[in-house]
């Protein structure tokens, strides 16, 4: 699901791309204006991570921030059929690098298809997950090589990064026992897998200090909301945003 949360904006601003490492687009955007930005959350699931997504986007939306809320895998018509197949389509023995890929695949059709016009109308976008996951559940928990899904999601996403990652992180047990509906194909993975995911996010942010950033989501929900909207709150603000009560 993706969606528009204020009235469209139209500014001047420009992205350029560039292959092998990742690259910050390069902004043409007026002095007098806030910088759009795009932050990504992510995380074992389990750890409250959708629920945080839709709590910061609420937040977000009453103070005036226009900002466009995406899910990956999916927010797309062609995004959906993936996640579906992915999450939900037991019929088919999907092989791994087939599965990694069609991650890619919907990822792809997000940029193009939503994120990237958002951004170019100067909006913040909030997107629960992004190419971590990929690297974490195929990569890490998988066994495929997590650098050559690193290469291959940078060219997924045209070279396009997030700002800003928020990586939740709670003990297995605690994740596991917040679960309210049925697992998924890749939730019902063995335990074993799971603890491999847990440890690959953890590395993952670790190797990335700036960018990303570990969130505790054992406490209750507030307690975590004010952690994601301290971090998010520094970075719009450097970013040139006033956040309105």
């Amino acid at each position: 699901m993706c969606r528009r949360r204020t009235e469209e904006r139209h500014t001047a601003c420009a992205y350029y791309y560039s292959g092998g490492e990742p690259a910050r687009p390069r902004v043409h955007w007026p002095d007098a204006m806030p910088r759009p930005a795009f932050i990504s959350l992510d995380g074992p699931d389990g750890t409250g991570k959708s629920t945080q997504h839709a709590l910061l986007v609420e937040w977000l939306t009453a103070r005036k921030v226009p900002v466009t809320a995406c899910t990956d895998p999916g927010g797309t018509a062609l995004g959906q059929q993936l996640r579906q197949l992915l999450l939900f389509g037991r019929e088919h023995r999907i092989a791994l690098p087939a599965e990694a890929l069609l991650f890619m695949a919907s990822r792809a059709q997000l940029v193009e298809e939503i994120i990237r016009p958002a951004l170019a109308r100067g909006e913040v976008v909030v997107s629960d997950r992004f190419t971590l996951a990929n690297v974490v559940y195929q990569g890490h928990a998988g066994g495929l090589d997590p650098k050559e899904l690193w290469a291959v999601g940078r060219l997924a996403a045209g070279g396009l990064t997030p700002d800003l990652t928020l990586v939740f992180d709670a003990d297995l047990d605690v994740a596991l026992s917040r679960r309210t509906r049925a697992a998924d194909r890749l939730e019902e993975r063995g335990r074993e897998y799971q603890e491999a995911v847990r440890r690959g996010f953890v590395y993952e942010a670790g190797m990335r200090p700036g960018p990303y950033h570990i969130v505790d989501a054992t406490p209750d929900l507030a307690t975590v909301q004010d952690a994601v909207r301290a971090r998010v709150t520094r970075l719009l603000t450097e970013y040139g945003w006033t956040l309105a009560e």
